[in-house]
C-alpha cells in the first residue's frame, strides 16, 4: 500500500536495467519506497542496478523476464505478485531498432513491433489483472513522442509506440474506477545518463539496452536513428533526461495524471505538429 503521503512503497519496474527505470526507482526509494522488483534478462548490469538500489536501503529483488516469451508472463509476473502486494509497475522495456536495417530485413522490423507492442499489451495485461485483484497501484506505461505522428526517419518505432499508447489508454479507461491508475509518459529524445553536455551525438548510448529515445530497457544495446545522430544534445530542441523523467514520472503519480509529456512543452509542439499537412511536414527537420 502507499504511504501516508502517496509514494508507493513496492515498485515492478519490468527492464530492470532501463535508465528512466532506475532513475525512477532512486526517486521513490528517497520517498520511502522499500521493496523494489527489476525484471529484466539475467546479466551483470541487472545484477549492478539492483546492487545500487540495495546501496540506497531498498530490498531488492531481481527476476528473469523475457518481453519475447509472452508464453511466460503470465507465470513470471504472477508469482512476483503471489510475494505481496505491488503498489506500482513500471513499463520500461522497448527496442529503437534502426530503420534503415529494418525496411530492408521485414524479421528485424517484426522484433521491433513484438517488442514494444505485443510483449508490452502481454506484460501490460497480466500487471493490470493483478493490480485490480488487489484493489490498488498504478501502472505507468513509457510510450514515446515519436508515437504521436509518423516520421519517415523512424516510423517502424513511431507505430510500434503509438499502438502501445493507445493500448495504454484504452486499458486505462477499462480501469477507470477500480482502484488502479495507469499513467502514460511520452519522453522526447533522451540523452543517456553519462553523456557529455558539451557535445555528445543524440542517439549514442553510452550503455547497452538503452533505448535513447525513450530510455527503457532494449536488451539489444542499437543507438538510435541516424538523422538525429548529428544533433549535438545540447543544441535539440526539446530533449530531456532520465532524471527529468523520472521527476515526471513522481510528479504524475502525486497527482494521478493520465498522461505526462517530457518535457511538459512537447504537448504544445506535438498539438501543432499533429496538424500540419502532409506535403509539409515531410520538409520539416523532425
Amino acid at each position: 500500500m502507499k504511504d501516508a503521503f502517496g509514494a508507493p512503497q513496492s515498485l515492478l519496474v519490468l527492464g530492470g536495467t532501463s535508465e528512466i527505470g532506475l532513475a525512477t526507482a532512486r526517486r521513490l526509494i528517497a520517498c520511502r519506497t522499500r521493496t523494489v522488483w527489476l525484471a529484466g534478462r539475467p546479466s551483470p548490469a541487472l545484477e549492478s542496478a539492483a546492487a545500487e538500489l540495495r546501496g540506497r536501503g531498498a530490498y531488492v529483488r531481481t527476476v528473469d523476464f523475457d518481453a519475447l516469451d509472452t508464453e511466460s508472463h503470465e507465470t513470471t509476473l504472477g508469482k512476483i505478485f503471489t510475494e505481496g502486494d505491488i503498489d506500482m509497475v513500471l513499463l520500461a522495456f522497448g527496442i529503437p531498432g534502426d530503420q534503415e536495417r529494418d525496411e530492408e530485413e521485414p524479421l528485424s522490423a517484426v522484433r521491433v513491433a513484438q517488442t514494444n507492442y505485443t510483449g508490452a499489451v502481454s506484460a501490460g495485461l497480466v500487471c493490470a489483472g493483478a493490480l485490480q485483484a488487489q484493489g490498488h497501484g498504478s501502472l505507468v506505461v513509457l510510450s514515446s513522442v515519436a508515437g504521436e505522428r509518423a516520421r519517415r526517419a523512424d516510423f517502424i518505432y513511431g507505430s510500434s509506440k503509438a499502438g502501445l499508447d493507445a493500448f495504454a489508454q484504452g486499458l486505462g479507461d477499462a480501469l477507470h474506477g477500480t482502484g488502479v491508475h495507469v499513467m502514460v509518459v511520452r519522453p522526447g529524445l533522451v540523452r543517456p545518463a553519462g553523456t557529455a553536455r558539451s557535445g555528445a551525438a543524440a542517439g549514442t548510448d553510452t550503455r547497452a539496452g538503452t533505448d535513447t529515445r525513450a530510455g527503457t530497457d532494449t536488451r539489444a544495446g542499437t543507438a538510435a536513428e541516424a538523422p538525429l545522430a548529428t544533433i549535438p544534445f545540447t543544441r535539440a530542441p526539446l530533449v530531456t533526461t532520465p532524471e527529468a523523467v523520472a521527476a515526471a514520472i513522481v510528479t504524475g503519480l502525486r497527482r494521478r495524471s493520465e498522461t505526462v509529456w517530457v518535457p511538459g512543452a512537447l504537448r504544445a509542439v506535438m498539438s501543432v505538429l499533429r496538424h500540419v499537412p502532409r506535403p509539409l511536414f515531410r520538409r520539416l527537420p523532425v
